[in-house]
């Protein structure tokens, strides 16, 4: 028997995402992914100056902030032939490495941690062997009997008195829920703790761009002064603040964000390694240069493709390849003038919206036709997952380290071959991974960037703007790896005016419908052959979903095959 579930829009997610899985004898045997709502700041962004764009594309997203500024300045930079002074590729380092632990971190802990752990289950646990557990997983401080206790507490008052707020409509009691109760006060303890971490991490950012969210950048280099002795300056003092912060962001990675991964991992390795594998192509543009942007073989991120899950070899990519990178609108609410069947790339790229799909409230999306909001890219006519997932297997094909040390480590501990890694699960541990890199990274940047002062405190070039050759025409694409994957905006200018101007997003990869061909992206590729315990519960299908970090905002509304209102999860 078939019965085809909306869930809409997903929860614990930024933006707004509509996913309907058409479900036979217990398992997802097809699914379709709908972006519900409209970005457009390609539009704004038009005629207005270059120098400009990355404030208005910077406020795209305010979960994965800075990115969007990173990659718009690297467009520009690239249009126009800028190379920036070391100190500025450190200082833009530092912060997109504090950007990938902090966004690591919350989505985890705070957007999926709940789709493993059973929050009311804490209620159960024993606190003295819950601090027993704790202890043996890594050499974190807060692991007391008294401490499991006072968190447990703390619950139990939110529970009796009727105020679970966020926790309020969990899936709580499912049967896809493993971890012992011990296990789950840990993971809301941790929980609890990461809410605090996050807030003192996020102080890097206004330390060398001003602010947080939408820290600032300049097109030459970075909009901050060092001058270790001067009070109105980025000085010593405020130096050792930021290694500070990164020193304390490198131990509770460490000791309580991996341990927890490979605590959850120990747990569902047997099922969910196994689940939510999806496409078998990833794609990665590589980031973290040590020299210049652009000297890809300094990059601590490599860049490259793995195709057909063959781990032997890493393909090259061109963004600026008008035969590689192609988004399509086959089943997209836009129009092109060559006509729906075209693709084109970025560089000739247009955004115009043509909304034809049903009035809300309705019951299901016309996936015949145009259901969906979100283009659809192609890499030569093929999908791609992009993320930490794929740029840990580019690195682990490519031998980089210590990515490929690290990760046979993990396998080896978890006793998984590296086959566990394409799956919901392996999506998961990556990220965390990454984070450990990402912890060691920063600090390394760091110590670069303290090196460079003692002879160089240069952290702008002005010498472009100085002549007036940069209004000729020209073009460039900004490549950058976002926490939720390869990141590309294209700027076409002339005089010294955008002319055109094009993002193609990680979730424009992951979450797009299915092209001309039937092909599946990445999200509706991963729920088939998922098994889902009760329709109208669907803790499986947020699992999967939730581990790409679908960057689209939250509650969640789940209707019959009627159209029937039945449940609703309104976790923020």
């Amino acid at each position: 028997m078939s019965k085809r579930i909306v869930v809409d829009p997903i929860t614990r997610i930024e933006g707004h995402l509509r996913i309907e899985a058409e479900i036979e004898n217990g398992v997802i045997k097809d699914a379709f992914s709908s972006g519900t709502m409209v970005r457009g700041i390609e539009k704004i962004v038009r005629e207005r100056d270059p120098r400009d764009v990355w404030a208005f594309v910077g406020r795209v997203c305010g979960v994965c902030t800075s990115t969007h500024s990173l990659c718009s300045v690297r467009a520009v930079e690239n249009a126009l032939e800028i190379v920036i002074p070391p100190n500025a590729e450190m200082v833009r380092n530092i912060m997109a490495n504090v950007l990938f632990m902090h966004d690591h971190v919350v989505h985890f802990y705070h957007l999926h941690a709940f789709d493993w752990v059973d929050v009311v289950s804490a209620l159960k646990a024993d606190p003295s062997a819950a601090s027993a557990a704790a202890s043996k997983l890594s050499d974190w401080p807060k692991s007391s009997t008294g401490y499991f206790k006072g968190i447990q507490d703390r619950v139990k008052k939110f529970v009796e008195s009727g105020q679970l707020g966020i926790f309020a409509n969990g899936y709580w009691g499912h049967p896809a829920y493993k971890l012992s109760p011990e296990q789950n006060l840990i993971a809301v303890a941790h929980y609890l703790e990461a809410l605090e971490w996050q807030k003192e991490i996020v102080k890097v950012h206004a330390v060398f761009g001003g602010k947080n969210p939408h820290p600032n950048y300049v097109v030459g280099g970075m909009p901050c002064s060092i001058n270790l002795d001067e009070a109105n300056a980025i000085n010593a003092e405020r130096l050792a603040f930021v290694k500070e912060k990164l020193l304390e962001a490198k131990t509770f990675i460490n000791q309580v964000y991996v341990p927890d991964i490979l605590m959850i991992a120990n747990v569902y390795k047997n099922d969910w390694s196994k689940i939510g594998g999806g496409i078998r192509n990833y794609l990665a543009y590589g980031d973290f240069p040590m020299g210049s942007y652009g000297e890809t073989e300094t990059y601590k991120m490599p860049r490259g493709i793995i195709l057909d899950r063959d781990l032997s070899k890493v393909h090259p990519v061109d963004a600026n390849s008008p035969e590689e990178i192609k988004e399509y609108i086959y089943h997209s609410w836009y129009t092109y003038s060559k006509g729906n069947s075209e693709g084109l790339h970025p560089y000739e790229g247009e955004t115009e919206l043509n909304y034809t799909g049903p009035k809300p409230p309705y019951d299901y999306l016309d996936v015949n036709d145009k259901y969906s909001w979100i283009k659809t890219p192609r890499w030569k006519e093929q999908p791609m997952e992009v993320g930490p997932l794929a740029r840990m297997l580019v690195a682990y094909a490519a031998g980089k380290q210590p990515q490929k040390d690290l990760i046979d480590s993990v396998l080896n501990e978890l006793e998984l071959s590296a086959d566990a890694l394409f799956s919901t699960l392996g999506r998961t541990a990556a990220r965390a991974l990454e984070s450990k890199l990402n912890a060691d990274w920063a600090l390394e940047c760091f110590e670069r960037l303290m090196d460079n002062l003692q002879g160089d405190s240069r952290m702008f070039d002005p010498e472009k703007w100085k002549d007036e050759q940069w209004a000729n025409k020209s073009h460039g694409v900004g490549l950058t790896e976002a926490p939720r994957g390869a990141l590309a905006h294209f700027i076409v200018i002339d005089n010294k005016r955008v002319k055109n101007y094009q993002m193609v997003v990680p979730t424009t990869w992951n979450a797009s419908p299915r092209d001309e061909k039937g092909i599946l992206s990445a999200y509706e590729s991963s729920l088939i052959g998922t098994p889902v315990h009760d329709p109208n519960i669907p803790l499986e299908i947020l699992r999967t979903i939730h581990s790409f970090d679908p960057c689209l905002a939250c509650a969640v509304h789940l209707y019959d095959p009627n159209g029937k209102y039945v449940h609703a999860v309104d976790t923020f």
